[in-house]
């Protein structure tokens, strides 16, 4: 049997009982809350907490910080030192079977003699993954699946980015009045929002790689979109603006910071030359899309993994109309096809491993019941900084 299946065998384990154990359940959200405290810090890699437990009591925990840094089992396991022997490491990603800028995780946990892994997920990663079946050559029980559905939407841009190469994880935030709307009548408003919702903005934008609005957003409300929190980004993001007609101009923030901070525009194939070149010379990075999923796809190969728009109206239905499918059976969107994959980080974005894929095909195919907007699975907010 192959690692994969191993893996995906197991991940059913855990939900075979009829309830988890309370201080693994417990455990496994202390990992989800440890994990946050790395946003913005760690990326492209995953977010990642680790506790260690002897019997039903936590004898340590730590979460991934740093990129670059040691992850977040290798911190538990030292702080908890020999405590470790004969522990349950209780983690929301399957440990790591690779060398990468740092030793794999899964030789930590055989060295510290650790008899019992709880992950949440799998690791889709394609060098990473593989941990699981590792550790089981060495004896160590593994079982997948305690709170995956939260795990999972934890990591939702990290986990995309390894099952999808066409385009970024795109989120949208949008503030709304009562009544639906953006802005007042006459479109002068700049906030909707109060200063809490602000500086969660704020935290939210440093785990992105970049940042998106539509060119008229850009124009009337002139934003910095930067990062001004409490969380300095290990990478600022990218600002980009979805701009046809190259009416940016030097007035804007985002043109006259463009040496300072990167600014990309993506603008169609009839924008003015002349406009093109001014924002050029202004720093600008300038795309020329012949279409909005065109765009995206430009900005994905450009590095790009996760993308936050932040408005305004005019591109956030664009990125919530449907469109036709680029590959059947990937139902990544809160709209059947829609270019968004999560909204306002509450949606419909939920992963799923290949075999609960193919068993959901094969359950649309036998029954014929299931339609778009039929989802009702919602696997909980990302919490701001008041998690830690």
């Amino acid at each position: 049997m192959s690692s994969e299946a191993s893996a995906s065998g197991s991940d059913s384990e855990y939900n075979k009982r009829a309830e988890p154990l309370p201080a693994e359940q417990m455990a496994m959200e202390r990992a989800l809350d440890l994990a946050r405290r790395g946003w913005g810090r760690v990326a492209p890699n995953p977010l990642v907490g680790a506790v260690v437990l002897a019997g039903d009591a936590v004898v340590a925990a730590g979460y991934h910080a740093e990129f670059g840094g040691p992850h977040a089992e290798v911190v538990a396991l030292r702080a908890a030192g020999e405590r470790a022997r004969g522990a349950t490491l209780v983690v929301n990603l399957e440990p790591c079977a690779h060398h990468g800028k740092t030793p794999p995780c899964t030789e930590a946990i055989i060295a510290a003699g650790v008899t019992r892994v709880v992950a949440a997920i799998s690791d889709p990663d394609p060098d990473a993954r593989g941990g699981a079946a590792a550790l089981r050559a060495h004896g160590v029980t593994v079982s997948l699946g305690l709170l995956r559905e939260a795990a999972a939407a934890l990591n939702a841009p990290f986990l995309f980015a390894r099952e999808q190469a066409e385009r970024p994880f795109v989120a949208l935030k949008l503030a709304t009045s009562i009544d639906g709307r953006i802005a007042d009548a006459a479109g002068s408003s700049q906030w909707v929002s109060g200063e809490a919702a602000r500086d969660y903005v704020h935290w939210l934008r440093a785990g992105f790689d970049a940042i998106a609005v539509g060119g008229t957003t850009a124009l009337h409300d002139n934003p910095q979109l930067t990062v001004r929190g409490p969380i300095t980004p290990r990478r600022p993001p990218v600002r980009v603006v979805f701009d046809r007609r190259a009416m940016l101009n030097l007035g804007v923030q985002l043109v006259s910071t463009a040496r300072e901070v990167p600014t990309w525009v993506m603008s169609s194939l009839d924008a003015p030359p002349s406009s093109v070149t001014q924002l050029e010379r202004s720093g600008v990075r300038v795309f020329r899309p012949t279409t909005l999923r065109d765009g995206l796809r430009m900005v994905r190969e450009a590095g790009i993994q996760s993308l936050l728009c932040e408005g305004g109206g005019a591109l956030g239905a664009r990125l919530l109309t449907p469109s036709p499918p680029r590959r059947a059976g990937r139902r990544w969107s809160g709209g059947l096809w829609a270019l968004i994959h999560y909204w306002y980080w509450t949606g419909d974005y939920v992963y799923r491993n290949r075999q609960r894929r193919r068993a959901r095909r094969q359950g649309d195919a036998g029954d014929g019941k299931r339609h778009a907007g039929s989802h009702t699975h919602d696997p909980g907010s990302v919490q701001g900084p008041q998690a830690g």
